[in-house]
């Protein structure tokens, strides 16, 4: 095993091209640091250095140990930032943006797991209507944040300095009253059957459900009732009482609090997709800890 202060001590001077100027750097004196070198030319069995006037140059074999060098002492320089991110979970504060479904049936189970191993971090919750997440990264308001998008869609470019990853991807399915005549049968519905049926319009206005919106305007599908709510509760509320269909996430459909039948639709396009917001490499610990819980657990948390 090689003495990192000696890997050191040799990077210096490949450095710098001198001993005395490697010592400098390093807070060393010119001899101390001669004495680290030749301990370490002990270790390794080989002559890594050759004095001359005007300095010190490697040998191959200081050039090769000098390489390897570097990418050891990078390697534990990155075990000393994330240790030290690590330490940070023993206090401070979590800050997490969610939108409406995924807030009461997708992040708790995973905060729970988060708080379990780490219950000294407060945490708190904001709600963001999609794309309000995206923008509150962006912002600094919250440290991550779960969104969604639709198809279809058109997409929309990205903020700088944030990172989507899709988390989870769910069909949009037909959701009526149960004993419909839609609902009936066993295969996918062809959307042209919408045509002249009473919809329920879900946010028309809200940016992410536009294109669905359009596709099944396309299609024929006349809006019975406008419900401009952010969540689905009202939505599966109205087509339960018979005042038209939806089509809603699968999710929200099968976990609905009041009664629906479901069909899926054909062609299987119209989908959903949950994705987390999050700032990549420049995340905080307690946020890399809760992002590393929902890529491991957002499926099995999903699962119902």
């Amino acid at each position: 095993m090689y003495d990192p202060t000696r890997l050191a001590a040799l990077v210096a001077v490949a450095e710098t091209g001198s001993i005395t100027r490697a010592a400098a750097h390093l807070g060393y004196t010119a001899p101390a640091l001669s004495q680290q070198l030749a301990k370490l030319e002990r270790e390794a069995g080989a002559t890594l250095l050759v004095r001359h006037h005007r300095g010190a140059r490697l040998t191959a074999a200081g050039e090769l140990l000098a390489g390897r060098a570097r990418r050891v002492l990078d390697e534990l320089d990155q075990a000393r930032h994330e240790l030290a991110q690590l330490a940070g979970l023993s206090g401070g504060r979590l800050r997490v943006g969610t939108f409406t479904t995924a807030g009461v049936h997708l992040l708790p189970p995973v905060l729970s797991a988060f708080r379990r191993a780490h219950p000294e971090v407060e945490l708190a919750v904001t709600e963001y209507e999609p794309p309000g997440g995206i923008a509150a990264v962006t912002a600094g308001e919250v440290d991550l944040a779960l969104t969604h998008t639709y198809e279809p869609a058109v997409a929309d470019p990205q903020p700088p300095g944030v990172t989507v990853e899709p988390l989870l991807v769910e069909e949009l399915v037909l959701a009526t009253a149960v004993g419909h005549r839609l609902s009936e049968g066993s295969g996918r519905l062809p959307v042209a059957e919408l045509a002249g049926r009473p919809l329920i319009s879900s946010a028309p206005a809200h940016p992410p459900r536009r294109g669905v919106e359009s596709a099944l305007a396309a299609a024929g599908a006349t809006p019975a009732v406008v419900c401009e709510s952010p969540g689905y509760a009202l939505v599966c509320a109205l087509v339960s009482a018979g005042l038209g269909v939806a089509v809603v996430p699968e999710m929200v459909a099968s976990l609905s609090a009041t009664p629906l039948a479901v069909r899926r639709l054909e062609p299987a396009e119209f989908r959903r997709t949950i994705s987390v917001v999050h700032r990549g490499d420049r995340a905080s610990a307690a946020a890399a800890t809760l992002l590393a819980l929902l890529r491991s657990g957002f499926g099995r948390a999903a699962a119902p």
